[in-house]
């Protein structure tokens, strides 16, 4: 994918990852850290993450396409080696979304235990999970944040007037 209505499509697409990626680390924390969410997120969870993945290697494509034309600079250069890391942070939304949709759906069959040991167990897997998916979302998130400023600053760099020019915003 190129273009789309003639805007190179990497411009459109970052805002699907700008948005997903936050909303899903969001979701993934608060659903990790109270089961009772995730039971009610249910597949929503799992498949918004999925929808992420997606889109990371699909705006990486598209950018660099478009990298192939634009000017070589120092700035592009640094957008597009930030940018190829940040699938394996979309990656692990994906696993830890999954591994909690699937601990809710398990502990919802189950039922309550009244044994001692598996809820222990539970509860250990429970906040090792929690605190990965904490770890892996504020990974991303910063990682987005970190790609989308390179971004701006190599299509913005000497791309505007400091000063106003004289359009309608002066009238005062």
């Amino acid at each position: 994918m190129s273009l789309v209505n003639g805007l190179p499509a990497h411009i459109l697409l970052v805002h699907f990852v700008v948005v997903l990626v936050p909303l899903t680390a969001l979701a993934l924390v608060v659903a990790a850290i109270r089961p009772n969410v995730a039971r009610r997120m249910g597949i929503v969870l799992p498949l918004t993450a999925l929808v992420t993945l997606v889109s990371v290697p699909l705006t990486t494509q598209a950018g660099e396409w478009l990298e192939r034309h634009v000017g070589d600079t120092a700035l592009v250069r640094r957008h597009t080696e930030l940018g190829d890391g940040l699938l394996p942070w979309a990656g692990g939304l994906f696993l830890l979304a999954a591994v909690v949709w699937w601990a809710a759906r398990r502990t919802a069959a189950s039922g309550t235990s009244s044994e001692a040991g598996p809820r222990r167990s539970a509860t250990s897997v429970r906040v090792v999970v929690a605190v990965l998916s904490l770890v892996v979302a504020a990974g991303a998130v910063v990682d987005v944040y970190r790609i989308g400023d390179s971004g701006a600053k190599a299509a913005w760099e000497n791309g505007y007037s400091k000063t106003a020019t004289g359009g309608d915003g002066d009238a005062g």
